[in-house]
């Protein structure tokens, strides 16, 4: 279960079911310091998704009991995306449904060996989503993108950056505009370095100067992710998305959501009814170490914003693109995957 760009290997895992172990690039440490976080136990994993390091002998009763409290217990690290408990469930399906005389090592190696498959089978969509969306790169682009999308946040190339990637291979003379992301810089310390490392061209802004630029008509496309996505297509993703979906509607900028199908949750009807996890207000106040705020000031700090379906111009998926997004259209290209309230 590797993913790798060049030098960059965010997942790793070592040996076998059993014993095994996962090294994570702690995300938390780039851009300047490229070190592994070895994670031997659920408590690890919840640790290094909680704090943003990575961007997640029973019986056979009691084996799936301690599964689903485990994954239930993993699923509330990130209360907003969608893909994390999407996984999960996958998991614990595949669980339920093993035979009850099977034994507890013959469980673990079938779940691991499922896991390699929904690593694998993220880096196609991957692929897939930056071939849809290539189309909707002109010539000569500058292109805005808030938060990490990339091979630090997947499995494969990335949602969004997959995209950004595709458009740099197709030589289509693009130019990167990265939102630094307040207030916990994912864009200035994670994307911006990973487009370098690829040597994509890359300029760096503060969150604030978005609108001058999009005024300056340097930017002819906006492409983002998403954490989860209700079925009329309102979107969650990083917090300060929204304020680019409204800028880019005032400029007339297309702004484009870049996800898998797995971001839609067709159990809530729009945006309304997405969680949105609220962090701690230390982010803000002593941010990195810095005091940047008088102590004990309220603050609010949530994690997720929600951009409504009318302001975005296009979602573009591993089936196809959603184009114009209506619950109408999110059905058609999901297909088979449309089933409200799973």
């Amino acid at each position: 279960m590797t993913n790798s760009f060049g030098s960059i290997k965010p997942l790793i895992w070592h040996g076998d079911a059993q014993t095994g172990w996962l090294e994570m690039l702690d995300q938390t440490q780039l851009p300047t310091t490229q070190t592994s976080v070895h994670c031997r136990s659920t408590e690890g994993v919840y640790d290094a998704i909680k704090m943003l390091r990575v961007r997640g002998a029973p019986n056979a009763a009691d084996f799936l009991s301690e599964l689903t409290k485990q994954a239930n217990w993993l699923n509330s690290s990130r209360p907003t995306a969608v893909n994390l408990s999407w996984g999960l469930a996958r998991l614990t399906r595949l669980a339920s449904s093993m035979p009850i005389s099977l034994l507890p090592s013959d469980r673990r190696n079938q779940l691991l060996a499922e896991a390699h498959s929904i690593a694998l089978e993220d880096a196609a969509m991957c692929q897939a989503m930056a071939q849809h969306g290539l189309a909707q790169i002109p010539q000569d682009a500058g292109i805005l993108t808030h938060c990490n999308t990339g091979i630090l946040a997947t499995a494969g190339e990335g949602t969004a950056l997959a995209v950004i990637y595709a458009a740099h291979r197709a030589k289509k003379n693009i130019q990167v505009f990265a939102d630094e992301t307040r207030p916990l810089l994912q864009g200035s310390r994670l994307t911006a370095w990973e487009l370098q490392q690829a040597g994509v061209p890359v300029t760096l802004l503060c969150d604030n100067m978005a609108a001058m630029v999009m005024r300056q008509g340097k930017i002819q496309a906006v492409l983002v992710g998403a954490d989860r996505i209700a079925t009329n297509g309102d979107t969650a993703n990083k917090i300060g998305t929204y304020s680019v979906a409204v800028l880019a509607k005032f400029h007339n900028v297309p702004f484009h959501v870049v996800a898998p199908t797995s971001s839609f949750d067709l159990g809530i009807k729009d945006g309304t009814q997405i969680p949105i996890e609220e962090r701690s207000p230390e982010e803000i106040i002593c941010g990195f170490g810095k005091a940047t705020a008088p102590p004990h000031v309220n603050v609010y700090n949530p994690a997720f914003d929600v951009t409504p379906a009318e302001l975005i111009s296009s979602i573009i998926t591993e089936a196809g693109i959603i184009q114009p997004v209506t619950s109408e259209n999110i059905r058609k290209t999901l297909g088979e995957r449309w089933k409200p309230g799973l």
